[in-house]
């Protein structure tokens, strides 16, 4: 069987971003925004789906053709739609027979793989398996589309948000369905348009109140921002300084251009460029972690853990910028900031029990701070997570024989061990 892979990233700025984009929505679809888990797609192809519970798919291609937050709200509500109606559960069954386990293990297991590498959109995972949206594995039907937008409009209208972005982004979508399949975006063949689905959004705006209720200020930036740092982080550096020229004077054009100068690399004016921004933004904490990446991936050790302590006092409960401070702190062969690089990381993986880098990080923390025992327990949850069964059941045994009796550490290897076992039965019947 023909394999694609999957390119997932993490990034806390983007990550929040949308969070803060679909908070007001999944409150309005009585969801729980902090159990919405939002998952980035390096693609840039135009799509977005739910899979595997709460889990919502948005492809960087979206996120930086969106013209305004208005649309990509508006798909984000349209996704809650199908959460809200109940239209996962075909999908999940669909999942189940697939005969792929990395497409189990990615969303029915709620992303092992999402959660590695590090917090910032230049690390991106691989994940084997098949391209679910381009297969048509996630796909809807019209009735089931037709009752999304209709769930769609009404979360939008009780969070104030016009749903006028949301009837742009179909249009945009209906002018792709006369293009030849292949060429079409994945949305268009997962979420089959009609005319009345148009039709309905129109008649809906034409009564509504809100149809050109303007979005708060704030949404117009976090977007800009967003849309500046995906292309300039995965788009070659010279089309950066093409789409972000140097007589525009705008932030999200001079973070693009610090982005592009640190790619290219030239690191003096990179630093340069983002010491501007941090000194016009000083509470800015995604400023601050561009510069401690800059500075980390380029040795400059000291430099990056000011810069990532700083982002990490400004923003304190994001668990990525945690695994970076922790990083630079462990690989920085200072034994005296051990302890720290511990906490931090503990913190990561108490918010992000599934981020395996951060569980690998961890292990080599407690391992160069003499932690035999708490290594091999990290090692477990790493090997388990990455799907590495033999190694996962040898590092539980491990640490179980080592860590106290009833402890945190050792009730839960004892569950990795378990999982790791079942795991490895349901390979031998397959």
């Amino acid at each position: 069987m023909a394999r694609d892979r999957l390119s997932l990233i993490r990034d806390a700025e983007v990550e929040n971003t949308i969070r803060a984009f679909g908070a007001p929505i999944f409150t309005a679809a009585g969801l729980d925004p902090e159990s919405v888990r939002v998952i980035l797609v390096n693609d840039g192809d135009l799509n977005a789906f739910v899979a595997g519970g709460m889990n919502l798919f948005i492809n960087t291609g979206l996120l930086i053709r969106a013209d305004h937050p208005g649309q990509v709200i508006g798909v984000i509500a349209h996704e809650a739609g199908h959460i809200a109606g109940g239209h996962l559960a075909r999908l999940e069954e669909a999942l189940r027979n697939a005969t792929a386990e990395s497409i189990l293990a990615m969303v029915l297991g709620a992303a092992a793989g999402v959660a590695s590498g590090r917090g910032d959109v230049a690390a991106a995972v691989m994940m084997g398996g098949q391209h679910m949206a381009g297969r048509g594995l996630l796909s809807y039907s019209r009735a089931q589309e037709s009752a999304a937008d209709q769930a769609a409009v009404r979360f939008l209208d009780s969070a104030g948000v016009s749903a006028k972005g949301l009837l742009e982004f179909m249009d945009i979508l209906g002018d792709q369905e006369a293009l030849l399949t292949s060429r079409q975006d994945p949305y268009v063949r997962t979420h089959p348009m009609t005319r009345d689905r148009s039709d309905f959004l129109r008649h809906h705006l034409e009564g509504s109140k809100l149809a050109e209720a303007p979005l708060p200020p704030a949404f117009v930036e976090l977007h800009r921002r967003m849309r500046a740092k995906l292309y300039a982080f995965l788009e070659p550096w010279a089309q950066t300084f093409q789409r972000y020229r140097e007589d525009d004077a705008s932030l999200e054009a001079r973070y693009a251009r610090a982005i592009a100068l640190y790619r290219k690399p030239d690191m003096d004016k990179a630093l340069v460029a983002i010491d501007a921004l941090i000194a016009e933004r000083p509470k800015d904490p995604y400023f601050r972690e561009l510069k401690g990446q800059m500075l980390f991936e380029n040795g400059r050790m000291k430099e990056a853990l000011a810069a990532y302590r700083e982002a990490v006092r400004l923003l304190p409960e994001q668990p990525l910028l945690r695994i970076n401070l922790g990083q630079v702190e462990t690989e920085s062969n200072d034994p005296a900031l051990l302890p720290k690089a511990q906490e931090n990381l503990e913190f990561a993986v108490a918010h992000e029990p599934e981020n395996s880098f951060a569980w690998r990080l961890l292990a080599v923390a407690y391992g160069r701070a003499g932690k035999e025992a708490m290594a091999s327990y990290a090692l477990a949850n790493y090997n388990l997570l990455t799907r590495r069964l033999p190694e996962a059941i040898f590092h539980a045994g491990r640490a179980e024989r080592s860590l106290p009796v009833g402890s945190p550490a050792w009730l839960r290897v004892q569950d990795v061990r378990n999982e790791a076992e079942r795991l490895k039965e349901e390979r031998k019947r397959d």
